[in-house]
């Protein structure tokens, strides 16, 4: 068999594995290890001598002690009650609106994933506090689960971001300004959701009807009550933009401060200390099995010289680079039915970021085109959270609102799906979105 016959045989076990509920690290291991002794002739020895320092070479990367730290400052965050704070202070401010609870929810959701990072803690987090609120405030089930559901979407998109790290490290690309050309996009898709909530309550003003007006003294209180929490994200932030800090760093007083300050604040006692430590290892656990599955995945497709070739056969092709992009992109989605955000990120860039790489967009430079290369998939790979039949960010939802059926939820989700597109085709065109803060002042 040649070599391109292997690796598509390679990506169809794979595909099989996936469908039989194999763990993702699990198969692409599995997978890439067949891959590699084959391309061997069943040599055991080479095999062995790879194996020995594939788990050094990739966990030794000092840039992925970022990951624990960002899943900590999230998961003290989450035990210490500072999700409730910003839906509060959001809220307090907009929930006298017509649909103004939702639009508080979408608020808190990107304050939230801005000290989180991760899309389904964001969802499982702010649909807990923001739920019964909504409910009390007689919104619609569709409307009400619909904008939490996308909304925790954010918590990937808003930095610091844990799937932007995974491709910051893949493609040897700076964490500090992937995560300062998120900002706008992340942004953007912000308002987009909130302007999707002021359009269906416009259309249907009893699906989110306004809640009462709080008073000046209250709103100031709870203003105050979130401010350590900007504090520590302009920190965090401000910190790797600044250069005065690394992301590691920047992320272990991010960590630090957060939960310092929810024991002080947040009442967080020695069980959710403990609660926050585990899930943070419990987590950072499965994202270094998975990245040792892809690093053997891709190390077996290397050999098959698949991605080089794909790449060139691309390149050669005559086909419009946009075209090409376009059909990454569509595949991005299809593959957000199957599987989950980090799987598809592993699984794709070794094969696609090549094939971008050797394409023409907009005068880019190489460096301008990974980074808003990178933004573009993050923002296809979110839409895998709410659309069927996987969008894990909908059952998260729909569990925690357990009288809302799971059809309404779909239903509910389907004008942010319509935003998303928007907001993916105007920064498929207008790279200078994606790119302006970091040719402002990523130096």
């Amino acid at each position: 068999m040649s070599g391109i016959a292997i690796g598509a045989t390679m990506f169809a076990v794979l595909l099989v594995l996936l469908v039989l509920r194999v763990h993702i690290g699990i198969t692409m291991f599995l997978v890439g290890a067949a891959g590699y002794l084959t391309m061997m002739g069943g040599e055991i020895t080479p095999f062995l001598n790879m194996l020995k320092n594939l788990a050094y070479a990739r966990l030794s990367n000092y840039d992925l002690a970022v990951i624990p730290m960002f899943l900590l400052m999230g998961q003290f965050a989450t035990h210490g009650g500072l999700s409730r704070a910003l839906f509060r202070c959001v809220s307090s401010l907009v929930g006298h609106w017509r649909g103004g609870v939702a639009i508080a929810s979408t608020g808190a959701c990107a304050g939230f994933g801005a000290i989180c990072g991760s899309s389904l803690a964001t969802a499982a987090t702010m649909g807990q506090v923001a739920l019964p609120e909504l409910k009390r405030c007689n919104y619609s089930g569709a409307l009400s689960t619909g904008a939490l559901a996308a909304g925790g979407t954010l918590g990937i998109l808003i930095p610091p971001s844990v799937p932007l790290v995974i491709y910051a490290v893949l493609t040897q690309e700076s964490i500090g300004k992937l995560f300062m050309a998120a900002v706008l996009p992340g942004l953007i898709a912000m308002l987009g959701y909130m302007l999707v909530i002021r359009i269906i309550v416009t259309l249907k003003p009893e699906a989110g009807p306004a809640g009462p007006r709080v008073p000046l003294a209250e709103k100031l209180r709870s203003i105050a009550n979130v401010a350590p929490v900007a504090l520590i994200f302009l920190v965090v932030i401000v910190g790797i933009y600044g250069g005065w800090a690394n992301p590691t760093e920047a992320a272990s007083i991010g960590a630090a401060a957060c939960g310092i300050l929810a024991v002080v604040s947040g009442g967080m006692r020695a069980e959710g200390i403990r609660e926050s430590v585990l899930g943070a290892a419990e987590a950072t656990a499965m994202i270094f099995l998975v990245l040792l599955g892809a690093d053997m995945l891709n190390t077996g497709l290397a050999l098959t010289q698949m991605p080089v070739e794909l790449a060139n056969w691309v390149k050669d092709s005559g086909l419009s680079p946009l075209l090409v992009l376009t059909a990454i992109l569509l595949i991005y989605v299809f593959l957000g039915c199957v599987m989950d955000a980090l799987a598809m990120i592993l699984l794709t860039i070794p094969i696609f970021y090549p094939m971008v790489m050797g394409l023409e967009f907009w005068g880019l430079t190489p460096d301008e085109k990974s980074i808003w290369f990178g933004i573009l998939v993050l923002m296809v790979v979110e839409i895998g959270l709410v659309h069927p039949p996987v969008g894990m960010n909908i059952y998260i939802i729909n569990k925690a609102a357990k009288d809302v059926p799971l059809t309404d939820t779909f239903r509910g989700v389907m004008p942010f799906l319509a935003s998303d597109l928007v907001r993916i085709t105007l920064l498929l065109f207008f790279p200078a979105i994606t790119l302006y803060l970091v040719r402002t002042f990523g130096g």
